[in-house]
């Protein structure tokens, strides 16, 4: 009965899902609305703004007045009265703000009442039916994302950015650092290249928007596929399904990449397979993902240790070296295309300036600076001692530490995933100068380390997570003010539970490293 219900609840599902995304293709063709956002380069109110600071974004730059993003009739507004009136724009539509908040109500209830089947063993997938049921699954997440990215507010600085770098860098690829300002590494330019290349054809001109947030839809979609496939091998196929609709559907993964629009997924997506890769003994090819991982988001140095801890536990110079070699050597065919005309150190001046761009405790991060009410106050403040950029250098020493030993004692690469976990959530929650989406990838890190280790403490925590970085995530998007987050009270109970959380998962962390350290001597002894 119960597989029934189900096939009958995914095919409707999909069935409306399709029908949506087919709607809305069709009403986003031609619509200017989805391609007047963006202000003529070099106007006063061509800037950038990620949710925190503004700054000059690429003077100089031309856009075409043919350019298909002109076309229907767009008014490039060159008032910057658009760009500029509304500054979080359909953000502030509180009719999405309240969707979003019964969505999350209703994924909540859903996924509870899943958990309930799978674990109770009341929910069995017959094997014919278990790629329909994934295809179904990956088919209405596609199809959702697809029919709500064109029209959902977004963070319009941050979309009119990355529309700017994919222009730009369509136009001129390898001197898109030589004559612009952009403060991202280089791997993603690619994906915007691409971007910017498809725009230009007379059939996509209208649908910018969905173009630009296409890539880190897929990731989603490849990250629940991973998910299913991992959780399939190691646990069950019903388990596989529900871990792969829980990443799918989660409001915390909806809102970042379809919602916002930005591109933590596709950061994640590639973290996640690097450290799969260690797991599978693939050490090569996941120093050069890692490798990747740093010259798409400098948060991926955050992940490095990692690698570094396999690399010891191999007690192998010879892949140590091979290692280092591969991972420099996918640096530099990354970066070799838009080094011409350089001084050779140009990348280094891109992370110093990258890194060192947000110097405050917390930039809208509600972690525990935030909890202290720190938000937006300059890392050189002096607290018991030491400046807030000095704890939170501290604070980094000792987590990478601590996920060091825990990683020793577990003696197994199936702790990687737990140890790149305990480095994104130690990081975001006790270092200085972090934003709120940087807590993005413990959602599927979480899930991953659940699937490895089995232990449902770390189901939980994916769950918690999840929540934070949600709640975290809408906050600044419907509520950013031009001063930051205010100091309240979801902020002071959000920031207080990722503390918490972070807390459990270092005591869960060091239970399964002693755990698997007693299982293995017991062995030997035996």
């Amino acid at each position: 009965m119960f597989r029934h219900k189900l096939r009958i609840g995914l095919f409707l599902i999909l069935a409306a899902s399709i029908l949506l995304c087919a709607f809305s293709v069709w009403k986003a063709r031609g619509d200017a609305s989805q391609s007047n956002d963006l202000p003529p380069a070099g106007h006063a109110g061509w800037h950038k703004h990620s949710g925190h600071r503004m700054h000059q974004a690429h003077p100089g730059q031309k856009i075409p007045a043919s350019h298909p993003m002109w076309r229907n009739g767009g008014n490039p507004s060159p008032d910057g009265k658009h760009f500029f009136g509304n500054f979080r724009g359909a953000n502030s539509d509180s009719t999405e703000r309240t969707c979003v908040f019964l969505y999350s109500l209703l994924f909540l209830g859903a996924f509870a009442f899943a958990c309930d089947r799978v674990f109770r063993k009341k929910g069995k997938v017959a094997p014919q039916q278990q790629k329909a049921f994934l295809w179904s699954l990956l088919g209405a997440g596609l199809c959702l994302r697809v029919a709500l990215a064109p029209w959902v507010g977004g963070q319009s600085f941050d979309l009119n950015l990355f529309k700017s770098w994919a222009l730009a860098a369509a136009e001129n690829f390898s001197g898109f650092y030589l004559h612009g300002s952009s403060d991202y590494p280089p791997l993603y330019i690619y994906i915007l290249y691409l971007v910017g290349k498809a725009v230009s054809l007379p059939a996509l001109g209208s649908y910018f928007t969905l173009l630009i947030k296409l890539p880190s839809i897929a990731a989603d979609l490849l990250t629940a596929a991973l998910l299913y496939r991992l959780a399939a091998k190691h646990l069950s196929v019903e388990t596989g399904l529900l871990l792969s609709a829980f990443y799918l559907f989660s409001p915390a993964v909806f809102i970042n990449s379809t919602f916002w629009g930005q591109v933590d997924s596709f950061f994640t997506w590639v973290v996640v397979v690097a450290v799969w890769l260690l797991t599978e003994k693939r050490v090569y090819g996941s120093a050069a993902l890692f490798a990747a991982a740093v010259l798409m988001k400098p948060q991926g140095i955050i992940f490095l240790p990692v690698l570094l801890f396999e690399l010891v536990r191999l007690k192998s110079v010879k892949r140590f070296f091979i290692a280092a070699f591969t991972a420099l050597a996918t640096a530099l065919v990354i970066i070799l295309p838009f080094s011409f005309r350089q001084s050779p150190l140009w990348i280094v001046k891109l992370f110093a300036g990258t890194i060192g761009e947000y110097p405050y405790a917390s930039v809208n991060a509600y972690n525990f600076f935030s909890l202290i009410g720190a938000n937006y106050k300059p890392d050189t403040t002096v607290m018991l001692f030491f400046s807030y950029y000095t704890w939170g250098m501290i604070f980094i020493v000792l987590i990478t530490l601590f996920t060091g030993f825990l990683y020793y004692r577990g003696r197994s690469a199936k702790h990687a995933f737990l140890a790149a976990l305990i480095q994104i959530a130690g990081v975001f929650t006790f270092s200085v100068s972090m934003h709120e989406r940087y807590l993005f990838p413990a959602v599927a890190l979480s899930l991953l380390a659940f699937i490895f280790l089995k232990d449902k403490r770390l189901l939980w925590l994916s769950v918690g997570l999840s929540a934070t970085s949600f709640i975290n995530t809408a906050t600044v998007l419907y509520g950013m003010t031009r001063g930051g987050v205010p100091y309240n009270v979801p902020m002071f109970l959000t920031s207080l539970l990722n503390v918490v959380l972070f807390i459990f998962l270092a005591k869960a962390g060091w239970d399964l490293a002693a755990g698997t350290n007693k299982k293995e001597d017991a062995l030997r002894t035996k």
